[in-house]
């Protein structure tokens, strides 16, 4: 497994993939604007591969431009099908390359890819692969997917019940990436965590009720991740937030990642991009408050020490006195 970080890591391992293609290409559009991806799809169509791309039915302010990239793409001979309409939003974004396959949590576009946090995961498990492939397939045909491997998260059919698993797992702590976090079954299991001593901290907006929880905003960077790190050991990256829609009636695509090695990473850069972000003018107020109690808390243990000592310093002269007596007598 490889992790791709945006916008670190640019356009290259989407690019470089695609260039090295052997047999098949298949890719879930939403956005795009990417003029040398689109050269790079024509190319391999060239020296043979299938390239197959599904592009969404509409997108917000952009149904025009998808049809007009549908139209580019069948004129360099990659094999183009549209979505159905049965959901607001096919949302997901993902490609498969030979064997490989590639969970995004961003767009193919300048903004989402030069200008945003984001992240992706290239991965060869074959399991993955083949579901992700079924997954495809069937929003190709417009057939009905079945769920089959419970580590590919996709709504509406999974979303909900996999990634409240995934919090429910939480001993020490959540680090989420989430442009706001609204669904209230989901807050509730944060509410949960956060009452089990799970240390939570969000970039992003939080919903009401979640008082208890720091949340910060990046200064100088676009936020376009969708991403969770639990106890630092595993992680989660796809297209859909904590949100009723996302969860329960678009198409989102996910994946939770078992890898120590790119949980730890993606830990690394949260608390990079934690030490540079600021509150929000709520969440300045907990951050306050929060460290007002935790400044008492210290203060407290120490007088009930100091007490504590003072007790001890008591009978130890009171039992020395008594000692004395003792041999006076």
């Amino acid at each position: 497994m490889k992790l791709i970080i945006q916008p670190d890591d640019g356009l290259a391992p989407i690019l470089k993939a695609i260039k090295r293609g052997k047999k098949s290409i298949s890719l879930v559009i939403f956005r795009f604007d990417r003029n040398e991806l689109e050269k790079a799809l024509g190319a391999a169509v060239a020296r043979g591969l299938v390239v197959r791309a599904l592009i969404a039915h509409t997108n917000q302010g952009g149904a025009r431009r998808l049809r007009k990239l549908e139209q580019r793409l069948l004129e360099a001979g990659v094999t183009v099908t549209r979505t159905a309409d049965d959901l607001p939003r096919y949302h997901g974004k993902m490609t498969i390359v030979d064997d490989r396959l590639y969970v995004l949590g961003f767009n193919y576009t300048r903004q989402d890819i030069e200008q945003s946090r984001s992240f992706g995961l290239i991965t060869r498990d074959v399991g993955l692969v083949r579901e992700a492939t079924a997954l495809f397939e069937a929003d190709s045909l417009r057939q009905t997917y079945a769920p089959g491997h419970d580590r590919l998260v996709v709504s509406p059919e999974t979303s909900r019940g996999s990634l409240a698993k995934f919090l429910e797992g939480a001993k020490r702590e959540l680090l989420i990436y989430d442009e706001r976090m609204t669904d209230k079954l989901m807050m509730r299991l944060i509410r949960d965590r956060v009452a089990a001593g799970v240390d939570i901290r969000v970039i992003g907006k939080t919903g009401k009720g979640l008082d208890a929880v720091l949340s910060r905003k990046l200064p100088d960077m676009r936020l376009h991740a969708r991403a969770i790190i639990r106890d630092g050991t595993r992680a989660f990256i796809g297209s859909q937030s904590l949100r009723k829609l996302e969860l329960d009636a678009r198409r989102e695509i996910g994946v939770i990642i078992n890898d120590v090695r790119i949980a730890r990473k993606m830990r690394a850069v949260f608390e990079a991009d934690w030490a540079e972000a600021t509150p929000h003018k709520k969440a300045e107020k907990k951050e306050r408050r929060k460290a007002t109690k935790a400044v008492r808390a210290v203060v407290r243990s120490a007088e009930v020490r100091g007490a504590a000592a003072a007790r001890r310093g008591g009978r130890s002269r009171r039992s020395r006195r008594s000692g004395r007596s003792g041999k006076s007598r």
